[in-house]
């Protein structure tokens, strides 16, 4: 995962975590719905990263198991 990514994730996380708590001190259930909604689409690119990943790491290893041989 690039830096670049790591910091738009962290950015979806901490706003969504921002406007839910402000959405629940003001009592506003339409704010707090939309920072629950920030956060959970931070959490989901994170996942969708952290598979991308895993998916290059056993493809590249595939491809030197193959030169290997």
């Amino acid at each position: 995962m690039s830096l670049k990514d790591k910091a738009d994730l962290m950015k979806n996380k901490v706003s969504g975590k921002a406007k839910k708590t402000e959405g629940k001190v003001s009592g506003d259930k339409v704010r707090e719905s939309q920072g629950k909604a920030e956060e959970a689409i931070g959490e989901a690119k994170e996942k969708i990263s952290k598979a991308k990943d895993a998916i290059k790491d056993k493809v590249d290893d595939f491809k030197d198991n193959l030169s290997n041989k």
